[in-house]
């Protein structure tokens, strides 16, 4: 059986341990340039080396996106910056424009080039195209349907990559010019002010200050927003069309959306691979998509065209029903005694759960709560602060704890 590669967003290493630590496969990571995530962390050189290092650690890999629509003044410092992820040890490049294809192919000839979602890949002869120029893998645009997805891989011979999990982009494969008409921040070059998820009404040219409704009895409307990706209900279906790589949203998100959904998909996939006959989607992975920040879900253009029922139309807010509030830095199994990290204020008597990698998740109440002097405490609000308490059960450095919000 095909059992796909799971790739995880990695915003900065927190991210990128956790990720693969909770079950990916691999990680995609941008540096300090050239990548559409300008806002999240990135990662220096350094760090980027010690990323790639870590998955290598674990027989995993990483690879570097490399996916800005670049202009002439942006290309200089390219094949410096290509020379040192091909010396750093990356996996593949991730590349959206063919200029920057051309360069890579010519700077580093031994590492494998990826065709980013960006590039608007919605045929086989596209697909094809850069099969024959020598790619290692296609990120397929958004806009396809499974059924698409299936002509494809019976017309190409290379790796295929689609989005499962994640936020959706109103513009077309996530090419979009609104952010800098409005803003003047290039969503190509990696600096989206995110637009879509604005609040917009309609305003009559002769009539400066008044607004009117976009849709029936609503004084605004968020036209642009869409409902977030999901389609942990039809893995066989996506196992079985011949990806070799279900890939994750979300270097934005939070470490504990990111091990979370690692967690459910690696989790689900390994189900499915033990006994395809007896896969069935638990209700306790569906519940766990609902504790993390997320939009409504949607299964996107998978199935059918996209309607306004794949739209929020009300709110741009996000719904989560569990919170991150601390991570287990190491555990005493003779004391049972965890030391933890606190990631938001955190109280005796409150009722936790705590989630691990390659474990079941365990509730528990907080009883007891020393800070770093040893001294009883029964509050912990300082960011980052370190604190001691005893665990009803063992526990695996890296788990998370989280309270109902």
């Amino acid at each position: 059986m095909n059992k796909p590669e799971l790739l995880a967003p990695a915003g900065n290493l927190e991210k990128l341990k956790m990720a693969l630590i909770y079950g990916a496969d691999a990680v995609y990571l941008g540096g300090q340039s050239f990548g559409l995530r300008a806002f999240s962390d990135n990662f220096s050189e350094s760090e980027m080396k010690e990323g790639i290092s870590f998955a290598h650690s674990l027989g995993k890999k990483a690879y570097i996106t490399v996916n800005v629509f670049p202009h002439n003044e942006d290309l200089a410092a390219l094949p410096a910056y290509l020379q040192f992820i091909w010396q750093a040890g990356a996996d593949g490049i991730i590349i959206s424009d063919a200029g920057v294809y051309r360069v890579a192919r010519e700077i580093t000839p031994g590492l494998p080039l990826h065709i980013s979602t960006q590039a608007n890949n919605t045929n086989w002869s596209s697909v094809l195209f850069w099969q024959e120029l020598g790619a290692r893998r296609v990120v397929l645009a958004r806009e396809l349907s499974l059924a698409d997805i299936g002509v494809i891989r019976k017309k190409v011979n290379l790796e295929l990559e689609a989005f499962i999990h994640g936020a959706m982009c109103i513009s077309y494969s996530g090419r979009c010019l609104l952010s800098n008409y409005f803003t003047g921040r290039d969503a190509n070059r990696g600096e989206c002010a995110q637009p879509c998820r604005w609040k917009y009404a309609l305003q009559e040219e002769k009539r400066p200050g008044q607004y009117f409704p976009v849709v029936e009895d609503d004084r605004g409307t968020y036209i642009f927003n869409s409902k977030d990706l999901c389609l942990l209900g039809h893995l066989p279906e996506l196992i079985n069309s011949g990806l070799n790589s279900f890939k994750i949203e979300g270097r934005m998100k939070s470490v504990h959306y990111v091990a979370t959904v690692v967690k459910v998909y690696r989790e689900a996939i390994d189900a499915y691979a033990d006994a395809p006959e007896k896969f069935q989607v638990k209700q306790e992975w569906k519940d766990e998509l609902e504790k993390i920040s997320h939009r409504a879900y949607t299964t996107g253009f998978y199935f059918n065209k996209t309607s306004a029922e794949d739209q929020i139309y009300g709110s741009s807010s996000y719904m989560q029903s569990h919170e991150f509030i601390g991570l287990v830095k190491a555990y005493d199994s003779h004391t049972g005694l965890a030391v933890i990290e606190q990631r938001n204020n955190m109280k005796t008597g409150e009722e936790i759960e705590i989630m691990q990698p390659g474990q079941p998740n365990f509730s528990q109440k907080i009883e007891i709560m020393y800070n770093e002097f040893n001294e009883l405490i029964d509050v912990a609000p300082h960011p980052q602060q370190l604190i001691t308490m005893p665990m009803k059960k063992a526990v695996a450095e890296y788990s998370m704890l989280r309270r109902r919000v």
